[in-house]
């Protein structure tokens, strides 16, 4: 099937934007040009592509399609900046965990934004045992996943390990120690960032064997995790970059001191779109290597 790419483009940008009337002001037509657009693409291939919002979101295969038109645009810069002007921007979609955009990966983006001037990113963010999933449906360009194995097309570069700690507050310790000595762990409230979330899970299987879950708080924000940590609301699987301070000033413990759970990372990346974003690549992998084990 032939797609027309003024159709994909103003798919694209109605879904970034949220709204057709965005869109008709962003790309210079007139609101119902761009509604003209979006009905003819839809009969083409005949299902919706648009969840009429507000905001406006994709269906599976309106997203699909989004992602599509960004990358043959990207593709187009790459090939010859002249072809479509260098101040032109363009976008890349990644799928990220939380804690590594939060700890490691935006340098990277930086880095890379340096070597291909006007290049924008747009971060969907998903627990790293999920994240491939965005590249295997076609929705991104790239990943950071604790997955080995890539998708069909794309290529795996290890990273490294993002470690975390099991940390709470040294009261929130003392209390969930009681007249035993040692935490009782079953017991202790834990944060969870999701319901995707088994972080904290894993770690507790490995140090206190099967068992059933403890209370737990659902806090999805990794700000919000340190703080609760701080608050003694509860422990959790901190990243240890971002707690490092936190644990030298006391403010922040272990609950079983030097039992750290490391989680590794890769990077994966659409075989086709991997010449594009070759400098994305580079500066992924040299800020993995200095900021993870």
């Amino acid at each position: 099937m032939m797609l027309d790419y003024a159709q994909l483009e103003t798919l694209a940008t109605i879904l970034r934007l949220g709204s057709f009337e965005a869109a008709a002001a962003e790309l210079g037509v007139t609101q119902s040009a761009v509604s003209q657009r979006i009905r003819v693409l839809e009969d083409r291939v005949g299902q919706p592509l648009i969840r009429r919002g507000p905001p406006c979101t994709g269906t599976e295969l309106g997203l699909r399609l989004a992602h599509h038109a960004e990358e043959v645009a990207l593709m187009e810069r790459g090939l010859d900046p002249a072809l479509v002007g260098a101040a032109t921007p363009r976008r890349v979609r990644i799928a990220v965990n939380a804690d590594s955009l939060a700890a490691w990966i935006v340098p990277a983006l930086a880095a890379a934004r340096a070597a291909l001037p006007g290049l924008l990113f747009e971060a969907v963010v998903d627990d790293q045992d999920h994240s491939a999933d965005w590249l295997r449906r076609g929705e991104v360009t790239a990943a950071v996943t604790a997955t080995a194995q890539p998708p069909a097309g794309c290529d795996s570069h290890p990273l490294g390990a993002l470690r975390y700690l099991a940390t709470c507050s040294p009261a929130f310790l003392a209390e969930g120690r009681g007249t035993e000595g040692a935490p009782a762990l079953r017991r202790m409230a834990m944060m969870t960032f999701d319901r995707k979330d088994r972080l904290q899970l894993r770690w507790l299987d490995r140090e206190a064997g099967p068992g059933p879950a403890p209370p737990t708080h659902l806090l999805p924000s990794t700000q919000a995790f340190i703080d609760g940590a701080l608050a003694g609301l509860g422990w959790g699987m901190n990243p240890e970059p971002l707690i490092r301070s936190h644990l030298a000033e006391g403010r922040l413990v272990e609950l079983l001191p030097g039992r750290p759970l490391d989680v590794p990372l890769f990077w994966q990346v659409s075989r086709r779109m991997a010449p594009v974003v070759a400098p994305l690549t580079r500066a992924v992998r040299d800020a993995a290597r200095a900021a993870l084990h």
